[in-house]
């Protein structure tokens, strides 16, 4: 088994800047040569094309739809189709004088071409902030349309955004996930557009084939815009396609059969049978993700912050971390420790049976003939969800399930997928949810537990939260948004809307031929630049 670099070493070195790796080209000195075929299996049904209004990460939307900025593998911003990734420094960033608002200017490359032919300017940039936040229009989230003002566009490659706020995670949100095309989409309903299956990009491989609940073929664009360091013409690749798999059972059984050749969520669970795969390796990439247990604040018991507390002494990490092959570690944060704004300092509720019983009891949750906790004829019995197919999840929720019964609690399995799992993920379709988030380079936490968040289907509000968080995310000041961090970290640990409970690192099983693939830690996914991924032989 190939172990390329280890999770917090890769990422602390990263992220630390000097040595970093250098924005998406650091690449060993192969044989280069067009063709070939990638085929990857995805652990989740795509609900849609548009990367907007996918509730899951846009692994297939990567290769075809391209931002201004992306994060590298060094989780650094480089500039895609903007010519540089603004900066105060170079003029692309203004604070107005009062330091309440700014003011970002981006220079857009020349000659870049929609996937139809038809040029790519300013005005798609412009027409891609109005889309979203037109209120008609059903996205994922909105997140940085609100704080822009207005936007201008002197000439077809400049863009200028006139923010009523100052937003340090500008490059983590709105056009960084995608431009979509203004001539195509105009007047049209995005919810129904045919976008949503068939998006036209700029990216260097175009959709062909979309067939629901099945594949995603994307084949090679013969007009991208890149070329390599040598002046090949980009992309290598004919063609790269996603399988919806989403039971990691047989997702492992067509890995070893070479029906797919890539699989980018590698089960920790299922890493030893991969390990002896002929012509495939596994790779230990760095992620900005962890592992959680969330509760739905319409259960009257699970607003109870003493059975939310109960059910966090109540869970031992170090049994998951063994149930999935060691390869996670504990978290008490949902800040990962990479990051500058973690706090070491936040508080930390341990492991203790006995003392969550007694908790309990002392509350008046009282045990039932059954064994489960009941007060005032609300017994504490909850239907707890994951992504059903993902082993990992299921393992650990396997887990969580006979340590809650130790303390008397219930928690019987009700888990979803596709757009089933999306849907009650998002309403609130659950007592007890279990999963991962990841986040971009410049995390926005308040789109988790934010009033209000597009990610909140916890019905979860904290005003004091809402106010950390709005110090935290309007700020360009260093010592204003570090204290901002503590103080939102502090208030999740103490009031439990979520329990943080291990961070995660990325196992991807690759085929031995696939050259020049570097593992991306964001929530951009492992596919935001596929260009100069080519298969030796």
């Amino acid at each position: 088994m190939t172990i390329r670099m280890t999770r917090r070493a890769a990422l602390q070195g990263m992220l630390a800047g000097g040595a970093a790796l250098a924005a998406f080209r650091t690449f060993p000195a192969y044989a280069q040569s067009p063709g070939g075929t990638l085929t990857v299996g995805l652990t989740y049904e795509i609900d849609t094309m548009n990367v907007y209004s996918t509730g899951f990460l846009g692994d297939a939307q990567a290769t075809v739809v391209e931002g201004l900025l992306a994060p590298g593998a060094d989780a650094k911003y480089v500039p895609v189709l903007a010519t540089e990734v603004p900066t105060i420094e170079n003029g692309g960033i203004v604070v107005a004088e009062d330091g309440k608002t700014m003011k970002i200017t981006y220079k857009l490359r020349d000659g870049v071409k929609w996937h139809d032919g038809e040029p790519f300017t300013s005005a798609d940039v412009k027409y891609t902030w109005e889309a979203v936040k037109d209120p008609n229009f059903i996205a994922e989230s909105k997140d940085g349309t609100e704080e822009v003002e207005s936007i201008d566009t002197p000439d077809d490659l400049t863009v200028v955004v006139n923010y009523n706020t100052i937003l340090p995670t500008f490059a983590s949100t709105l056009f960084t996930f995608g431009i979509m095309p203004k001539h195509l989409l105009e007047g049209t309903d995005l919810n129904t557009s045919s976008y949503n299956e068939m998006p036209v990009g700029t990216g260097p491989f175009k959709v062909t084939e979309f067939v629901r609940g099945q594949y995603v073929v994307t084949e090679r664009n013969e007009d991208y815009w890149d070329k390599a360091e040598n002046g090949d013409q980009l992309p290598y690749l004919d063609s790269i396609i996603f399988k919806m798999i989403p039971d990691t059972n047989t997702l492992i059984t067509q890995l070893r059969s070479g029906e797919v050749n890539m699989v980018v969520s590698t089960p920790y669970s299922q890493a030893s049978q991969v390990e002896g795969i002929d012509g495939i390796e596994l790779i230990k990439g760095p992620l900005l993700s962890w592992q959680h247990l969330d509760f739905n604040f319409k259960n009257p018991t699970l607003s109870d912050l003493t059975v939310r507390k109960a059910i966090a002494m109540g869970i031992d990490r170090s049994v998951l971390i063994r149930a999935q092959g060691g390869f996670p570690e504990p978290i008490k944060s949902p800040v990962v420790p990479v990051f500058e704004w973690y706090d070491p300092e936040t508080p930390e509720i341990a492991y203790d049976v006995e003392g969550a019983k007694a908790l309990l009891d002392e509350a008046g949750y009282k045990a039932g003939a059954d064994g489960i906790r009941e007060k005032d004829g609300n017994r504490l019995s909850y239907d707890f969800m994951v992504q059903a197919g993902r082993a990992d999840d299921e393992l650990a929720q396997q887990v969580i399930i006979a340590q809650l019964k130790a303390i008397g609690i219930e928690a019987t399995a009700n888990n979803q997928t596709g757009v089933a799992y999306r849907e009650a993920r998002y309403n609130g379709g659950y007592d007890l949810i279990y999963g991962r988030w990841i986040t971009s380079a410049d995390p926005v936490y308040s789109v988790f537990w934010g009033t209000g968040g597009p990610n909140n289907g916890q019905s979860y509000s904290n005003p004091e939260l809402d106010a950390a968080f709005d110090k935290f995310e309007n700020s360009l000041e260093t010592d204003v948004r570090m204290e901002a961090a503590k103080e939102f970290q502090k208030i999740l640990a103490e009031d439990l809307p979520t329990i943080s409970l291990t961070t995660n690192v990325a196992l991807i099983a690759k085929t031995t031929k696939l050259k020049n693939f570097v593992p991306n830690p964001t929530n951009m996914t492992n596919f935001v630049h596929t260009a100069e991924w080519y298969m030796e032989g």
